[in-house]
């Protein structure tokens, strides 16, 4: 195994691109330390990000935005005086992740990257609508986490291609947003379904909403219907029947032992309803 500790991440996409056999990026090295350790998976080439300025900074950018290193973990962006306050859906959903050895490790982009379908903090942040800058051999460019995973362990990214860093939009007024997700085990377990929902208000009706699921799919799912089904409205009884009825519409999971098909789109819609109510009192200011 080839091993490197890139100062740059220039200098990290030209090793990637330069590679042969299978590489593997290191930032927090939760999944790819077990898989190896597991020999699931031997990289030829491993690459150390962790050594690159800058990558466990958390950054709130003049339009409020935040900017978050690719090796910021989960732990610091729970221990941040901000972050949680503007988006506490997305740091809650990283919180959820292992335990809290795991946590000191952990990060957005190595969760991301993963491609697991379940994963915690991928439906929080598409519902955040969170995009990812993408460092390669032509350049860099951004790209909406929706569109990285294209499957179970595999991703858009090209290769010699990386993330680089994550943007969270700017929070703005009357908004709110919640992630939940069913586990078999009280902790540390795998998401059987996890539901991520984002929304602003003007008064008490819905004027944006971003609604996303986890682990119905073979990819992280951002569901128009489940927006459109409370745009416009206030979230009363009507709005969150239309809501869970696209939730549970929109799945289409495998069975296997920790959930059937027809428990997944079930708890989707309960899940999706849930997070919906804790979104939307998020947005008038009210405790969730």
């Amino acid at each position: 195994m080839d091993y490197h500790s890139p100062a740059s991440f220039a200098e990290a996409s030209a090793l990637a691109a330069n590679a042969t056999g299978i590489t593997r990026f290191l930032a927090g090295g939760t999944d790819v330390l077990v898989q190896l350790r597991s020999e699931l998976v031997t990289p030829d080439t491993l690459i150390d990000i962790k050594k690159i300025n800058g990558v466990h900074d958390i950054t709130r950018n003049a339009d409020g935005g935040w900017t978050l290193g690719v090796a910021t973990t989960g732990a610091e962006m729970s221990e941040h005086p901000d972050l949680g306050r503007d988006w506490p859906g997305v740091v809650e959903a990283m919180d959820l992740i292992g335990s809290t050895q795991v946590q000191g490790r952990a990060t957005l982009a190595g969760n991301l990257c993963n491609g697991s379908p379940a994963a915690d903090s991928v439906p929080a942040m598409v519902a955040a609508g969170v995009t990812v800058t993408v460092t390669g051999p032509d350049g860099t460019r951004d790209v909406a986490v929706e569109d990285i995973p294209t499957g179970p362990g595999k991703t858009s990214l090209a290769k010699g291609e990386l993330i680089s860093a994550i943007n969270i939009p700017t929070r703005g007024e009357n908004g709110g947003d919640a992630y939940l997700r069913f586990i078999p085990r009280t902790e540390m377990d795998i998401a059987v379904v996890g539901v991520g929902v984002n929304l602003r208000l003007d008064g008490d009706v819905i004027t944006e909403a971003r609604v996303s699921l986890g682990a119905v799919a073979p990819t992280v799912l951002l569901v128009e219907d489940c927006a459109n089904a409370i745009i416009g409205r206030t979230l009363d009884d009507a709005a969150l029947d239309a809501l869970t009825g696209a939730a549970s519409a929109a799945c289409n999971p495998i069975d296997d032992k920790r959930g059937t098909i027809a428990f997944r789109t079930e708890v989707a819609g309960v899940l999706a309803r849930r997070a919906a109510k804790i979104a939307y009192a998020r947005a008038k200011g009210e405790n969730a």
